[in-house]
C-alpha cells in the first residue's frame, strides 16, 4: 500500500537533543516532497511545530487536529492547510487514526506515548492494520523497545509487539517504507 497520509505523534516540546527537531524538519521536507499529507496534533511549538512548518515550507499539505483545551498550551498553528478544532482528546485521537494510512512516532512525552500505545493496542486487537513507525532518534526509544521485549518475554502480549512496529533511526530509512507496494 502506498501511503498518502501519515499521522505523526510527537512532542509539543523540542527536547534536549537538537537532532529531535532536525529529524522532524527532515521528515516534514520528505513528506512534502513525496506528496504525503502530514496529519498531526495541530500545535505550533516544539517538535510538532517544527515538522508542520517544514512540510509547509516545501509546499506540503498539513492537517492539524487540536482539542479546544490545547489551543493555548500547544499554541495552535494558524497556517495549516486544514485544521479541526475538536472537543476532547478522544475525538482528536480517533480522527488522527481515521485520517491516516500509517503512523509515525517521534520523540515526545505522555501524550505521544498515549497515542502510540493506543494505536499499537488497536493494531493488536485488529481494529486497524495500519503501519506504525517509530523513529528512534539518538536512541530515544531504546528503553521502550527493551520494555516491549520484556512484556513479550513475560507473556503479557498476544503477539510480538516489535513485529507490529517498524523501527527506524533516521528519516531517510522511512521513505522507502512509505512507498512499499
Amino acid at each position: 500500500m502506498v501511503i498518502k497520509s501519515l499521522t505523526v505523534f510527537c512532542g509539543s516540546h523540542s527536547g534536549n537533543d537538537p537532532l529531535f527537531c532536525e529529524h522532524a524538519k527532515q521528515i516534514g521536507y520528505l513528506l512534502a516532497q513525496n506528496n504525503i499529507t502530514l496529519i498531526y496534533g495541530g500545535g505550533n511549538k516544539g517538535i510538532m511545530g517544527t515538522i508542520a512548518n517544514a512540510a509547509l515550507e516545501k509546499g506540503g499539505k498539513v492537517i492539524g487536529i487540536i482539542p479546544t483545551l490545547l489551543t493555548g498550551i500547544e499554541h495552535q498553528h494558524f497556517g495549516l492547510t486544514e485544521t479541526f478544532e475538536v472537543a476532547d482528546m478522544h475525538i482528536r485521537k480517533r480522527m488522527l487514526y481515521e485520517k491516516c494510512d500509517a503512523a509515525l512516532v517521534l520523540p515526545g512525552g505522555f501524550g505521544t506515548m498515549d497515542e502510540f500505545f493506543e494505536m499499537l493496542t488497536w493494531n493488536q486487537l485488529n481494529i486497524h492494520n495500519k503501519k506504525i513507525f517509530l523513529l528512534n532518534t539518538s536512541g530515544f526509544y531504546d528503553h521502550l523497545i527493551s520494555f516491549l521485549h520484556t512484556m513479550e518475554e513475560d507473556a503479557f502480549l498476544y503477539s510480538n509487539a516489535i513485529d507490529r512496529i517498524m523501527i527506524v533511526s533516521s528519516p531517510e530509512e522511512l521513505i522507502p517504507e512509505l512507498h512499499e507496494e
